[in-house]
């Protein structure tokens, strides 16, 4: 049996959304060279007519013959019409708001996108339904062997037959769409938002399963696809979870994987959370813990790079999976690691080769390439420790956040090549001198917030009301709200007497997970996120890649002129 859900549990039932049916005439069948001779609409709401739109409109070109044997529209008819100039307006007032219906919607959508697109109008949001590819999905062959409007109508016995004129034609396409909405009811489209993602790949077992998602709250949160035997195949986040969940069911998910997962599930859990931010960071948390099948994002979760000092007389920069204090990251990719420690080890002169350094401290100890004379690094072949200690301190001051001079080094590099003339290496080093500080920037800004013990913020709700989240260490300890009305220092002093204790752990992040500072930071820098309390200041270093703002966006803005001529 199908599981019926109430009205007032979907989304827009199609009682209550309102339609604008409508038709048009034209001289001919492009948009380029074609005009509109006529404009039928009628708005329908609930089954009822509550409006009415008919104009002729004056092409401002001759209408073929063929049109006017069609149509039955002479040019004597559309002399004294307003120009369309005169007509879209009215007829985008008349249509403001509504779901859009027409009879090979394409065509008809098509001419007007370029009206607006001529005359100046932005063409508004709005849905669309087109009552021939509605037909096609409800109907068989042995139902009717035509879409065309005339056919369908007289199928349904819609009270006004087609006759190639607009307001005709609307008319009998408003009987045909009434009749195409019974039809599709009696499969479980109830609302507006399931008329809009009805396919017809998704079969009636799958549909029945949309009664999974009744006991979900209309609430921001996560929710989790179980199967068989109770394991997590898919967890997401949704601003309304009933809502959500039940587009699974109605077919808008067309990825094959995820209807593969929806024949799968057994029951959806959901978790409400206070806003936005919990829900995200629940996720994180859902998938590192589950690793689901059928979350792309879990396949690889916490997988992330650091870039470290070697522990040896003549330090190298190396790639690293664990963090550790003093190191650079995190990096998504392998390749982006590899990338930022050759473009460190380039700007301070570090050696990068991996042969292991004799640990004799003195000149003239070289290692195995530098005696087959095919090292130019400047390490233990040429210079002593001592020599080679200040390149290694230039490079943990600029990881540290205590001295940019490294990247300065490196900028004033790039002045030189350009100087000279020499405009594609200088282009090369510019770039990768601009990742390089967009690493460092976003290692100081992640390493700042996990330093501090306890920060509380709060972001606007947009109903006069906050959003409250106690960040520990870089990790969310607790969230809520105070809705507009509500004391809101009571609800913060609640939420960090219960927030989770988070002890700090080591490297950089205080053992936070990466993606889940990254998330924290974006919700801070949000516009109107402003701190509530705060165990320590927040801040970022300011000698390092802080003050580089204005060079990454006239790099940005001399990267787009490239890629453009």
């Amino acid at each position: 049996m199908s599981v019926q859900l109430a009205f007032d549990e979907l989304g827009t039932p199609l009682r209550e959304t309102t339609f604008v049916v409508f038709d048009l005439e034209t001289t001919g069948g492009s948009t380029e060279s074609d005009g509109i001779t006529e404009i039928g609409a009628v708005k329908v709401r609930g089954g009822e007519v509550i409006g009415e739109f008919a104009t002729l409109i004056d092409p401002g070109k001759a209408i073929p013959p063929q049109i006017v044997s069609l149509t039955g529209i002479t040019q004597a008819m559309v002399s004294d019409a307003p120009k369309l100039d005169e007509v879209l307006p009215a007829f985008l007032e008349f249509a403001a708001g509504a779901v859009l219906v027409a009879h090979n919607a394409p065509f008809d959508t098509g001419f007007l996108r370029a009206a607006c697109a001529g005359l100046g109008y932005r063409w508004p949001k709005q849905s669309v339904v087109c009552t021939v590819r509605l037909a096609r999905r409800v109907l068989s062959r042995q139902d009717t062997p035509s879409c065309r409007l005339s056919a369908l109508a007289e199928l349904f016995g819609a009270t006004t037959m087609p006759t190639h004129r607009a307001l005709d034609d609307a008319k009998a396409t408003v009987d045909v769409l009434h009749a195409l909405l019974e039809r599709v009811g009696v499969v479980g489209v109830q609302s507006l938002e399931e008329l809009l993602d009805y396919l017809p790949e998704v079969t009636p077992a799958q549909r029945r399963k949309r009664g999974m998602a009744a006991h979900l709250p209309e609430a921001p949160g996560v929710y989790l696809f179980l199967g068989p035997n109770a394991e997590v195949l898919y967890v997401g986040t949704a601003s309304d979870l009933r809502r959500r969940v039940r587009q699974y069911f109605t077919g808008s998910e067309s990825r094959g994987r995820i209807r593969e997962m929806v024949a799968l599930a057994e029951r959806v859990d959901g978790i409400e959370c206070a806003h936005a931010l919990e829900a995200q960071v629940r996720e994180l948390r859902l998938l590192s813990a589950h690793k689901p099948a059928y979350n792309r994002r879990s396949r690889n979760p916490g997988k992330f790079w650091w870039v470290a000092l070697t522990d040896e007389p003549f330090p190298r920069l190396s790639v690293v999976r664990t963090p550790r204090d003093g190191a650079l990251g995190p990096f998504r990719s392998r390749r982006a690691a590899g990338d930022a420690a050759a473009s460190l080890a380039s700007a301070a002169g570090l050696r990068s080769c991996t042969d292991r350094i004799p640990a004799t401290g003195q000149r003239g100890s070289p290692c195995a390439l530098a005696e087959l004379g095919r090292c130019g690094a400047p390490c233990a072949g040429r210079q002593s420790t001592e020599e080679y200690a200040p390149l290694v301190d230039r490079v943990t001051a600029l990881i540290a956040g205590t001295d940019g001079g490294l990247l300065r080094s490196a900028a004033a590099e790039v002045d030189t090549l350009a100087g000279g003339e020499r405009f594609e290496l200088a282009a090369t080093r510019r770039d990768e001198l601009a990742a390089l500080v967009r690493s460092v920037a976003s290692a100081h800004s992640m390493a700042a917030l996990a330093a501090i013990e306890e920060l509380i913020a709060a972001a606007p709700d947009g109903h006069g009301g906050w959003e409250f989240a106690v960040i520990r260490h870089g990790r969310l300890a607790s969230a809520g709200v105070a809705r507009h009305g509500v004391a809101p220092m009571p609800v913060v002093d609640a939420l960090a007497a219960s927030a989770e204790t988070v002890i700090a752990g080591d490297g950089p992040l205080r053992g936070g997970a990466p993606e889940e500072v990254s998330v924290l930071l974006r919700w801070l820098h949000r516009p109107g996120v402003r701190i509530v309390r705060t165990t320590r200041p927040w801040a970022e270093p300011a000698h390092a890649a802080g003050g580089w703002g204005d060079w990454l966006e006239r790099v940005s803005a001399a990267r787009a002129l490239e890629t453009a001529s």
